[in-house]
């Protein structure tokens, strides 16, 4: 099998549908690589198939996985000789791989973190202004919002704010673009603040207390701006579902948590999506969201050590209960990490209901998890591949979805991955 390359020429652009067909099919035929739970595996579940592969991953040092799993590139350009030496062997090849698995949304406009903070003011707020409007704001999600706001055109239309929380961002572009905008939220006491604020500062945004989920009446109509900014998983889904119910004039949404859906696997938007035989969990969905861009070394430390705790709990509990399954814990505070791991063990024993009767070998079970651990990183390595060529699967899923419909749709990168990872904006427009 061979996967026509990605031609990124300019004498042939990829429509978005052909752009989705392409992914679909380099997912289907690496399924084994990505669709994985690496806490319920005792060794590498695909190494039957990938030798090549699973000798490379181990031949990374400890130290050297987070660094690798930091960068995308480095992490392709680590593992990708091995697996098409794989590939090769089945007389497989997937042309354009590398391209597949590090491509992002090209950014339409490049405008720095300063360039825009400086031209906030001439876009409707004084520096005393500003002081205000951002307050109360943390300064990477106030960052979000004017970058956001950047591209929201001057189409004087009103702009329906979808999962407003307090209105941050209608807020802003009602006193930047001086137009009415209604705030969407489900939390009395968010709009009760929101509406406040608007009232304060004389801004024509008005609040709509109402579960998206729940609405008799859509407040989607066709000569309307729905704009919002990190809505989660079913929620910007209904929102463009309701949008082109309505046939809304203009869109522009940026897509956030995946994974969060009523549904207990994902239910593909476009034609294309639905026909590529692809299929996704919950837990699959948060593919994209495992890669973090601010490196604490003490919480990764602390955070590698709570995995192994946790694994080396299962590893015991699975010897008393004779269960095959791993056995999810609550929520583990900083604090018990200071403690033994024979205290953490009892705790959590507490927790689940496990009798720890007898003599326990603690140590040993620590030496078991610290040993899964090392197994579940390199698994999770190796899945974190395809975060990227998910994410863009998931975000063409919507891009071909709208098309469908008779928009004409942009997608890129509103601000900088330092800012939020999440940072495409989408973008959908449909003639009056």
């Amino acid at each position: 099998m061979s996967i026509a390359k990605v031609n990124t020429s300019a004498t042939h652009r990829l429509t978005f549908s052909e752009q989705l067909s392409i992914r679909s099919d380099c997912l289907l035929l690496l399924t084994p690589l990505w669709q994985v739970q690496a806490f319920e595996c005792a060794e590498l579940p695909w190494e039957t198939q990938f030798p090549a592969l699973a000798k490379a991953v181990w031949q990374i040092d400890d130290s050297e996985i987070d660094t690798i799993d930091a960068d995308q590139t480095a992490l392709v350009k680590c593992l990708l000789p091995s697996l098409q030496l794989d590939l090769a062997s089945n007389n497989l090849s997937i042309d354009g791989l590398f391209e597949l698995l590090t491509s992002k949304v090209k950014a339409q406009v490049e405008v720095s973190v300063n360039q825009m903070q400086n031209k906030i003011a001439e876009q409707g707020l004084t520096e005393s202004e500003l002081s205000h409007f951002s307050a109360h704001i943390k300064g990477r999600k106030w960052q979000q919002i004017t970058a956001f706001a950047h591209f929201i055109p001057a189409d004087d239309l009103p702009i329906l704010e979808w999962c407003a929380g307090k209105g941050h961002l209608g807020r802003y572009l009602a006193k930047k673009k001086t137009t009415k905008v209604t705030s969407l939220e489900w939390q009395q006491s968010l709009c009760e603040q929101g509406q406040a604020f608007a009232d304060k500062w004389h801004l024509p945004q008005t609040f709509t207390c109402t579960d998206v989920f729940e609405i008799a009446n859509s407040p989607l109509i066709n000569k309307q701006h729905a704009v919002a900014l990190h809505a989660c998983g079913d929620l910007h889904v209904r929102l463009i579902d309701l949008a082109v119910q309505a046939s809304t004039r203009a869109i522009s949404f940026s897509p956030c948590c995946y994974h969060l859906i009523q549904a207990s696997h994902y239910q593909a938007l476009s034609d294309v999506a639905k026909d590529s035989g692809l299929t996704f969990s919950r837990h699959d969905l948060q593919l994209p969201l495992q890669q973090s861009v601010i490196a604490n070394p003490k919480q990764q430390l602390l955070r590698h050590q709570e995995i192994s705790w946790r694994l080396g709990f299962d590893s015991l509990q699975r010897d008393i209960t004779g269960s095959g399954r791993y056995l999810p814990i609550p929520s583990v505070k900083r604090s018990q990490l200071s403690a033994s791991f024979d205290e953490f063990c009892r705790w959590a024993a507490n927790q689940k209901g496990v009798a720890l009767n007898g003599s326990i070998d603690f140590d040993d079970y620590l030496i078991k998890g610290e040993h899964r651990q090392a197994l579940t990183r390199r698994i999770d390595l190796v899945a974190h591949l395809f975060r990227l060529i998910i994410e863009q699967w998931l975000l063409l899923d919507r891009v071909c979805f709208l098309e469908q419909h008779g928009y004409q749709v942009e997608m890129f990168e509103f601000c900088a991955n330092s800012i939020t990872p999440r940072n495409c904006l989408i973008q959908a427009k449909k003639q009056p």
